[in-house]
């Protein structure tokens, strides 16, 4: 049986991790492989868009390992289960993304465009990983 509250911890850390994961690789490579950063090149900057492959990568290893620690939680899970809640995560990861990365204004800031169309195919590819991670999770159970 779906447990929402618990579903949306193991989301928020997810999530939360997965960003982390990012933006440290992008200052790892303005700062340790000195790429350049938004302020010296066009757009977000070379350190970033080096990091663009491996954020499906991020996605496809953190969110079946959290995926799994919901669906293990449960009582008597399903794939039922598993879809939902995949489902359910990746709206709110769209729609927090739309918010957090595109409408509040930041130094990280991206159009819609930007987000959106020029961020293919990794943004599809990380809301595909996002959507199969509870239901890797399950079947590792």
């Amino acid at each position: 049986m779906q447990n929402l509250g618990y579903s949306m911890l193991w989301l928020f850390i997810a999530y939360t991790l997965v960003t982390w994961v990012g933006i440290l690789h992008t200052i790892f490579n303005i700062k340790v492989l000195h790429m350049k950063s938004m302020k010296e090149s066009p757009g977000m900057g070379e350190g970033y868009e080096k990091t663009k492959p491996w954020h499906p990568l991020y996605n496809i290893i953190i969110f079946p390992i959290f995926g799994f620690l919901y669906m293990n939680g449960l009582s008597n899970p399903t794939i039922n289960e598993a879809l939902i809640t995949g489902l359910i995560w990746t709206l709110i990861c769209i729609i927090g993304d739309l918010v957090g990365w595109v409408l509040i204004k930041h130094p990280w800031r991206l159009t819609f465009k930007e987000f959106y169309i020029d961020y293919q195919p990794w943004i599809t590819l990380i809301y595909i990983a996002i959507f199969l991670g509870p239901i890797i999770g399950f079947l590792l159970i």
